[in-house]
This record gives structure tokens, C-alpha cells and sequence, in this order.
């Protein structure tokens, strides 16, 4: 995970980040259990990006429109959408540094949205484009350097892709929610890996909280053994799956005492070796992001339904 967001950009304490970012620091409104963290989190619902310290209280926060996808950057730059469209970089000051707006680049006259975006070392920026079906790589003048196509089964502009990443390897990793399917591309698109979320023999049901039920997965995230973690969206799960396409790991909507997960986004294997996921449309009695050990202990949740909603996809949880 990145470290925290001021060490990074100039190794300031924690008073002078508050300055930094130009809002003084409010009410409490965040539950944490276990070790605090800072976190910072985009919601849908409120429309509402914003910094969490580790005593719970609002560090800054800002106006953002549908979010999706939100990263921290090497330089302490946020990388994030204010809506399906835009893509923006804002520096310490919260300026804009760069930004990106997907209806151009031969999508003037036609639907897209973006879910998924990565700044590639070397400084080139992926965005995967649900609509046009495609990967692209820009350079900071927003020039398209490299388009890789997606296959895509069942086309939806809204969901033919969610969270997507360019692997070590140089493949891309991308989950597509419509199709219910993983797939890894080589560099010119070829499906080199592809894996269909089971149903495990359960029956499909409507909605987005927990009695919804399906395999419109949002993320997959290849870990260093050669598995892939995925977060099965309203499949209520976490599964860990080989190259051979075995589940080696699995975390159930009621394994764990107390909590109930809904549409399960990003997901994230830490060094220790434990999971820690966002459980999204869970509902206010239900904590908002989860870490488990892989014997599925819970070491460390957050909740926040003040500054943030039910409809909390995407976060940072940043390391004290």
C-alpha cells in the first residue's frame, strides 16, 4: 500500500497536511477497530472524496461526481474521476495538474465511460474505456501511444469493464462486471487468461445490497505468487484463484460474525498476508472496508456513514 500521503509529498506531520490540503479539521464522524489508518475514500451517494485521519476526524474533503477508481501516486498527487468521463491529477494543493476527458480520441459521437485508469511508470496513463471496448495509453498531452481491444461478449457502456491493471508482466488484468469474466490481455489484445466467476450454484437475484446476488465482479489484482485475487462485486466474495483456474481461497458474504457483505469491490493482498476489501451497499450496520487474515479473523474494519454513504467504492487505506 503507499505510504502516507504527506510523507510522500514533503515528509510533513500530520498538522501541516491539514494546512496543506487548506481545511481545518472537523468532526469526528469515522469508527475504526484495530490499528487506525488514514484512509481516503470516494462515495457515489455523496458525492463526496475525502481524507479520513486516524482518529476519525475529516482531514479535507472535496465535490467529486461518480468514482470509480482513485490512486495515490509516487509524488503524492492523487489520481482520481470526477466523473465517468474526466480523469484529473491534483497535487498537494488540490490543483489540477493534469487531466484527461475520454470523449475525445474518436469518442466525440459515441457513448463511453471510464472505470478503470493506471499511471504506468514512465508516465504514460491507462484508460480503459467501457463502450469503445478498448485499453488506451496516453502521454500527458492526452495523445493516444498504444490502443489494446477488448473483447468484450455482451457490450454495455456502463459495465462492459470495472477496476483494470496493467500487470508486471505488462498484460492487463480486467475485469469485465457485464460478462461476468476476468480477462488478461497481451499488448495487442489477445485474451492470453480468462476466468468466469461461478455462481456456485446459486440463482441470479436483482438489486445491489445483500439480497442481490450474481458474478458482476469489479476488480482483479494478480498477486506475487501467480494467483489472482479477485472482488466478485454482487457475488458477496472474495476469491483467490490459480493459473489453472482452482479457488484456493474463498470468503463468504456471512463468514464473518456480525458482518454481511454486499457488492465487494476492490480488493488488496497486504504483506502480512492478510485481505482487506471494500464492501460496498452493505448498509449502515455494516462496515465499509474489511481486513482478514487468511484463517478469515477480522484484524481491522472502518466505518463512516457521516462524511461518506452506501455507496463507497473505491479507498486508500494509508500506512502511519
Amino acid at each position: 500500500m503507499p505510504t502516507l500521503l504527506c510523507r510522500r509529498a514533503a515528509l510533513l506531520p500530520l498538522v501541516a497536511c491539514s494546512l496543506l490540503f487548506g481545511m481545518s479539521r472537523s468532526v469526528f464522524s469515522a469508527e475504526q477497530t484495530g490499528t487506525p489508518h488514514r484512509v481516503i475514500a470516494g462515495d457515489d451517494s455523496t458525492r463526496t472524496l475525502a481524507s479520513i485521519s486516524p482518529a476519525g476526524d475529516v482531514e479535507w474533503k472535496l465535490s467529486v461526481g461518480p468514482i470509480h477508481d482513485l490512486h495515490l501516486l509516487p509524488n503524492g498527487h492523487m489520481l482520481y474521476q470526477d466523473s465517468w468521463t474526466h480523469i484529473v491529477e491534483v497535487d498537494a494543493n488540490r490543483e489540477v495538474v493534469w487531466e484527461y476527458d475520454a470523449k475525445k480520441n474518436g469518442n466525440e459521437s459515441r457513448p463511453v465511460e471510464v472505470h478503470a485508469f493506471q499511471r504506468l511508470p514512465g508516465g504514460l496513463t491507462m484508460i480503459v474505456e467501457s463502450g469503445p471496448g478498448r485499453i488506451l495509453e496516453v502521454d500527458t498531452s492526452g495523445a493516444i501511444q498504444k490502443e489494446i481491444p477488448l473483447t468484450v461478449d455482451e457490450s454495455s457502456t456502463h459495465s462492459d469493464t470495472r477496476n483494470a491493471r496493467k500487470t508486471a508482466a505488462g498484460t492487463y488484468l480486467v475485469a469485465h462486471e457485464r460478462d461476468g469474466k476476468v480477462r488478461e490481455y497481451d499488448e495487442k489484445g489477445t485474451v492470453v487468461w480468462e476466468y468466469a466467476v461461478p455462481l456456485f450454484g446459486r440463482e441470479r437475484a436483482g438489486g445491489h445490497g445483500p439480497e442481490a446476488f450474481g458474478n458482476q465482479l469489479y476488480s482483479a489484482v494478480r498477486l506475487e505468487n501467480g494467483n489472482t485475487l479477485i472482488g466478485t462485486g454482487n457475488g458477496h466474495s472474495v476469491i483467490e484463484v490459480t493459473h489453472d483456474k482452482e479457488v484456493v481461497w474463498k470468503l463468504e458474504q456471512k463468514d464473518l460474525d456480525g458482518i454481511t457483505l454486499a457488492w465487494v469491490t476492490q480488493v488488496e493482498r497486504l504483506p502480512s498476508g492478510n485481505t482487506r476489501f471494500i464492501n460496498c451497499h452493505a448498509g449502515p450496520d455494516n462496515p465499509q472496508i474489511i481486513e482478514v487474515t487468511p484463517a478469515k479473523k477480522v484484524v481491522w474494519t472502518f466505518h463512516d456513514f457521516t462524511t461518506f454513504g452506501n455507496s463507497m467504492p473505491v479507498a486508500l487505506v494509508l500506512a502511519e
